[in-house]
């Protein structure tokens, strides 16, 4: 291994342990995926932390990697078949509380992927929140993620995604 290997090896296992944080707000684990590398579509996952000492609220999120990013998340219809919408309002998310975005749940959806999503590589997110305002963190894409890895445990049932094209297990 070379000295610069090794020296980016160990800057990335530091950036990638350790929860990015802003205005209160922290955010970790974060991973972004897609189902195939030509996918226009993909989904991130993440918990975020509000350390701080007043409620906030997530209302958005954009990245250059897309046309656009929306908060989403899986409902049950009256059919009892889960369908994937848009989370209108936003996602609060109390003071000393956390929120995780996980697979089977509520997501950042990527929509109009610009490029394919590299394996390894980083994408940079802006968060937007009510109060901590514009949150800039860096997501990896990791394709590998199994459901129940990271160190959030993770779910995935059997759901519909009618009108979008969702990363597979």
């Amino acid at each position: 291994m070379t000295p610069a290997l090794l020296t980016r090896a160990v800057c990335a296992l530091f950036l990638f342990s350790a929860p990015l944080a802003a205005e209160g707000i922290m955010v970790d684990d974060a991973y972004i995926r897609s189902s195939t590398a030509k996918s226009t579509s993909g989904a991130a996952f993440m918990v975020v932390m509000n350390h701080s000492s007043a409620d906030d609220r997530l209302i958005g999120a954009s990245s250059d990697v897309a046309d656009k990013v929306e908060l989403h998340s899986h409902r049950s219809d009256d059919n009892g078949i889960m369908r994937m919408g848009e989370i209108e309002g936003g996602v609060a998310i109390a003071a000393d509380e956390m929120h995780a975005f996980k697979r089977g749940g509520d997501h950042l959806m990527f929509m109009g992927l610009k490029e394919s999503l590299v394996e390894g590589a980083m994408v940079p997110v802006t968060l937007e929140f009510e109060k901590a305002g514009a949150v800039e963190i860096e997501v990896m894409v990791d394709q590998d993620r199994k459901p129940n890895h990271g160190k959030m445990k993770h779910d995935h049932g059997d759901m519909d995604h009618t009108g979008h094209e969702m990363p597979k297990d």
